[in-house]
């Protein structure tokens, strides 16, 4: 390759790169301009603080924050403990073997598997099965299973990345190995680990389709009472 040309397709790679940037960025700013340009007329307290009426055609979005929020909080619940506790078992205890190699196989599997069969293993098991009927509770158990793979996934990332001298230096002045991990691996990996939960729960607080066959409801006019 010619002296000339080497110097001239870094700088070729360099432009299209910024000019692919800046494309995406062009309309990224476009799509937030137009959004913020034509809803933030309408936001304000009453919007935020009222009940949806006339079948979600006026009022607020009251209900609609509060089911999200408590969707959210129970996808948490179930899905963080679990998903942590195994990804330490995965990582810290379980042999290396063809067991374990089909478990990770199949909980990236799982990671992508489409939002709606969870939606219809969610209504099979929790409205129908174990009777919770639809309600936020069988919508924030079947989000909780959609989060469980990539919490487990994300935080076996996370403790993959602590080095093994730490865990030996710790075992090396008598901590347990369940000291080492709790001392040592856990709070080092600790940002990887929020960040795999936050993204995870972003995910869950976006996804429509597990509850609109679990927990999903046209218009509620009282927070506290039925769907309409």
């Amino acid at each position: 390759m010619p002296l000339k040309l080497k110097k001239i397709t870094p700088i070729i790679e360099w432009g299209t790169l910024l000019f692919c940037t800046g494309l995406v960025c062009f309309f990224l700013v476009v799509i937030l301009y137009d959004i913020f340009s034509k809803g933030i007329s309408v936001i304000s307290w009453d919007f935020i603080s009222q009940l949806p009426t006339e079948g979600m055609t006026k009022g607020g979005v009251l209900t609609p924050i509060l089911g999200t929020v408590c969707l959210t909080l129970i996808t948490a619940l179930f899905s963080i403990p679990f998903g942590v506790c195994c990804a330490i078992y995965l990582n810290e205890y379980a042999e290396t073997n063809i067991l374990t190699r089909t478990i990770r196989a199949s909980i990236r599997n799982l990671s992508g598997v489409p939002s709606i069969i969870y939606g219809l293993f969610g209504l099979a098991l929790f409205v129908q099965a174990l009777n919770f009927g639809t309600s936020i509770l069988s919508a924030g158990l079947t989000l909780g299973l959609l989060s469980l793979p990539y919490v487990i996934t994300t935080t076996e990332e996370a403790l993959l990345r602590i080095p093994a001298s730490m865990r030996e230096a710790a075992l090396g002045v008598g901590a347990t190995k369940f000291e080492s991990i709790r001392d040592v691996v856990l709070p080092s990996s600790m940002s990887g680990i929020l960040t795999g939960v936050v993204l995870t729960l972003s995910r869950a607080a976006g996804e429509t389709a597990p509850i609109l066959f679990t927990g999903a409801a046209f218009y509620i006019t009282n927070a506290l009472g039925s769907p309409n």
